[in-house]
């Protein structure tokens, strides 16, 4: 798996993440940094990432059908027989020594061929009254026989294979498709984490000018320029902002696990740090192209290639079903020499010699009567591969009207980003101008209080659409499936 480093490109508006100074035991982290931590420490990617080699151990185990078995056997048989009358004649009793040796290889070859090669050897020993013989017989032969109809194009080993190769190529798309699902999250959860870190600091300004009122309010109140109710509402203000300040601290400490939770498989070590994001947020002009971006979506997305790979496995496994309705018609034929004598020798001489050959040749056909099985086996294969085509329709669908959505939302965000920040901008000016006349008698708390609220708003909204504005870009590479182009990542499955 090979990282290139990518670097963001300057310009449009940008908010940098703030320096935590006082804060102890902080973790600064790069985006690019996060991205390769979760590759390389990501349970779910290292869980996903043993999936291609389980599907190639098994491709292997199905190539195994081809390997060829060898058997050797050897049996020693005795018999003693007494005597026996038959028809009025007496027949002496006789005795049998065999000794047999044999050897098999045999196995199918890629092509559906199956063959065996044979030898025996077989040494006998009888006795009677009669006298003693001894007669040693050996043969060796190969048989082969050729599926010309069923079992020919394919059988069921090949179609294990072929499925096995689709069913690997499968994982690995479902490996890229964990990794980038990761990256993406990581990416968003990172922009997540800066907004969180950048809310929290808007809260304590909020808390900053909650508190300052207070205290201008109180000796006004001294003076008797105010009422004591005025004081009471800035007091409810700032008890107010501290509540608001503690939620966005214990958000922000949510978001910090929902990083380390993607980029560590030790979380234990990480849990005492605090993560500070390091990149800025950026919101760069992008032009969006939907016509690309579909191209884009429905040749790199590892999903709809899925489901092209599900429409290829369904049509292996129809023609499969197809071969199957055939009837039986298989050519065979058996090929040897064999050989005699008194001792081994002689008999594996005459073998050697090859001067006494057999053989035998010729053909059958075995036709099933009904083929139910078959009939039915092929009219499911055939629904399933018209049905895995609907779903690769639908799957097709969902490609553009995600990447429709994303495209939509990313300009919505962007957009969102310079009327949050104007409104930011107009808000401080206006709680400028309120504060001045609040100082000289002209205005009142509760719109004083009231513009600290506004600008408080108005400060995490522009922070938040920033957030969502490259959250958003995040997701459209994901739905386009550039996002490892994007982060500059290739991703090579051996």
């Amino acid at each position: 798996m090979k990282l290139a480093i990518i670097c963001l490109a300057a310009g449009g508006l940008a908010l940098s993440a703030p320096a935590q100074s006082g804060t102890t035991n902080t973790r600064p982290l790069k985006l690019q940094e996060a991205v390769k931590l979760a590759l390389e420490h990501n349970l779910d990617v290292q869980i996903e990432r043993f999936n291609p080699q389980l599907a190639l151990y098994t491709l292997n185990a199905y190539y195994g059908g081809y390997e060829p078995s060898l058997a050797v056997s050897g049996q020693h048989d005795y018999s003693k027989s007494g005597p026996q009358v038959l028809a009025g004649t007496l027949f002496p009793g006789s005795e049998s020594d065999d000794n047999n040796l044999s050897s098999s290889l045999s196995g199918v070859a890629p092509w559906g061929t199956t063959y065996m090669l044979q030898g025996n050897a077989v040494d006998t020993r009888v006795s009677s009254v009669a006298g003693a013989f001894e007669n040693t017989a050996a043969s060796t032969s190969i048989q082969v026989k050729q599926p010309l109809l069923k079992n020919f194009l394919i059988d069921s080993t090949r179609l294990n294979i072929r499925v096995a190769k689709n069913r690997l190529k499968y994982s690995e798309l479902n490996f890229k498709l964990r990794v980038m699902n990761t990256l993406a999250a990581t990416e968003q959860a990172y922009y997540n984490l800066i907004y969180a870190r950048e809310f929290v600091t808007v809260q304590e300004k909020a808390v900053e000018l909650a508190m300052r009122l207070v205290a201008e309010n109180r000796k006004r109140v001294e003076v008797g320029a105010l009422a004591p109710l005025d004081e009471q509402q800035a007091e409810a203000q700032a008890a107010t902002s501290q509540a608001d300040l503690i939620s966005a601290q214990n958000s922000l400490a949510i978001q910090d696990h929902a990083l380390k939770n993607l980029i560590t498989d030790q979380y234990s070590k990480w849990a005492a740090q605090q993560l500070e994001p390091t990149d800025p947020l950026l919101a760069p002009l992008k032009i969006f192209n939907r016509l690309d971006s579909w191209s884009e979506g429905l040749t790199l997305r590892p999903d709809f290639l899925q489901a092209k790979l599900d429409v290829e496995k369904a049509g292996i496994q129809l023609k499969y079903a197809k071969n199957q309705l055939l009837p039986e018609l298989d050519a065979f034929a058996t090929l040897g020499y064999s050989g005699s004598g008194s001792q081994f020798s002689g008999a594996l001489g005459d073998v050697a010699a090859t001067d006494q050959p057999f053989y035998t040749y010729g053909g059958q056909i075995t036709i099933p009567l009904g083929n139910t099985t078959a009939r039915n086996n092929y009219k499911s294969g055939k629904a399933a591969e018209q049905q895995a085509v609907m779903a690769l329709k639908k799957q097709e669908q969902q490609v553009l009207v995600q990447i429709d959505d994303a495209i939509r939302q990313a300009q919505s965000n962007y957009e969102r980003v310079a009327a949050t920040r104007k409104a930011r901008e107009y808000a401080e000016a206006a709680l400028d101008a309120e504060q001045k006349k609040l100082d000289s008698g002209k205005s009142t708390t509760y719109t004083v209080l009231q513009m600290q609220r506004d600008l408080t708003a108005a400060r995490g909204n522009e922070f938040q659409a920033l957030a969502a504005y490259n959250t958003a870009l995040s997701q459209l590479s994901l739905q386009e499936g550039t996002i490892l182009d994007r982060l500059g990542i290739n991703i090579e499955v051996k």
